[in-house]
């Protein structure tokens, strides 16, 4: 299991002032790998004009957090990274200028700020690693005008799912060309935006075809409502299992979170004009062959990125509506979060893998 690093000097600080001060998980810029990260303490930050103080309640890890971790996420991150995007708390306290907020209101960080509906503009975005810290803290500052309301009927702990891995399935099932009922959805994997997008295509009525390397996890995908699933390692032609049980025609739309060890398999397993929507990069491989598999099929291939504001708001009313209840494989406490991080890295998890604050 991964060693817990810890600052002596901050705990000190925190025995003489523990009501002004806040644990947080963070991760060390001069070592990759699960040991680097390392659990400090800091004071309670005060919002600023526009700002809101949340009590984080809970928080869900993506396999990004690992890749973060690790130093194999492609992109821009802070130096001394609080990791996690995902997460839910409570507001605090509101800083000046703030209306829409009061302290009790149960809601969650939007990962990307900035976008409130239409095409992202990245100009005028901003996101968590990025451009702010994460979710991994007892307490965060907030601008107000990018945090939501979370469902009525969802615990915190269930809420913490929702801002990255269930917006995510959102926009991969929900983006582009209308979903109608009677469409095929094929869903790669059963992680936490697999299991999400399981989760919506059959609330809107499509026909949804799983893969997996494991039975054990096939079985819980056609208890979730999975109508055919498929195993890849005794089937490693998936795409061609794929077109004989939709009759040759193939799939409306792909949610594919394998990249490049998976994208031409499921070009091949979309119909004419089918769409792939390209959130993750969880396989790997450098596919030679994807442009030609593109201009075969007619594709519309959609990288996803996260969702807006609005999508989240559309989102949040469809769990309220077909109650639906994010599948949780397993809940730690903040002192296991490295404990948590090993789970998700070993990959014997489905859905989502939860702290508890």
């Amino acid at each position: 299991a991964p060693k817990l690093r810890t600052s002596r000097i901050q705990f000190q600080i925190i025995e003489q002032k523990a009501d002004l001060m806040a644990h947080s998980y963070y991760y060390h810029q001069h070592q990759h790998g699960l040991d680097g990260l390392t659990l400090a303490s800091r004071e309670i930050p005060k919002p600023l004009r526009g700002e809101v103080l949340i009590k984080i309640r809970a928080c869900s890890l993506n396999y990004r957090d690992v890749a973060i971790a690790e130093g194999k996420y492609p992109a821009k991150v802070l130096p001394n990274l609080i990791p996690i995007s995902d997460a839910a708390g409570e507001v605090v306290e509101v800083g000046e200028g703030v209306s829409s907020w009061k302290p009790g209101d149960r809601v969650s960080p939007m990962c990307m700020q900035g976008w409130q509906g239409g095409p992202v503009a990245p100009s005028s975005t901003t996101s968590i690693f990025a451009d702010h810290h994460g979710m991994l803290t007892q307490y965060t500052t907030f601008d107000a005008a990018w945090i939501t309301k979370i469902p009525d009927n969802l615990s915190f702990e269930e809420a913490a799912t929702l801002p990255c891995a269930a917006l995510s399935a959102w926009s991969c099932v929900f983006e582009g060309p209308r979903l109608t009922p009677g469409s095929t959805v094929l869903i790669l994997g059963t992680g936490g935006v697999s299991i999400f997008g399981l989760q919506f295509a059959k609330a809107a009525g499509a026909r949804v075809i799983v893969t997996s390397s494991s039975d054990e996890k096939l079985k819980a995908a056609k208890e979730l409502g999975a109508d055919e699933v498929i195993n890849y390692t005794t089937n490693p032609k998936w795409d061609e299992e794929v077109l004989r049980l939709t009759n040759g025609q193939g799939v409306d739309r792909v949610v594919e979170v394998g990249g490049p060890g998976t994208i031409l398999r499921s070009l091949n397993s979309i119909k004419m004009g089918g769409v792939v929507s390209v959130v993750g990069f969880l396989g790997a491989g450098d596919e030679a062959g994807v442009t030609m598999a593109i201009l075969q099929k007619g594709a519309r291939v959609q990288g996803v990125h996260i969702g807006s504001k609005d999508s989240n708001a559309a989102m949040n009313d469809l769990i309220a509506i077909a109650k639906i209840k994010p599948v949780i494989d397993k809940v730690f406490s903040f002192d296991q979060a490295p404990e948590a991080y090993q789970h998700l890295k070993n990959q014997k998890f489905i859905g989502k893998i939860v702290i508890k604050m």
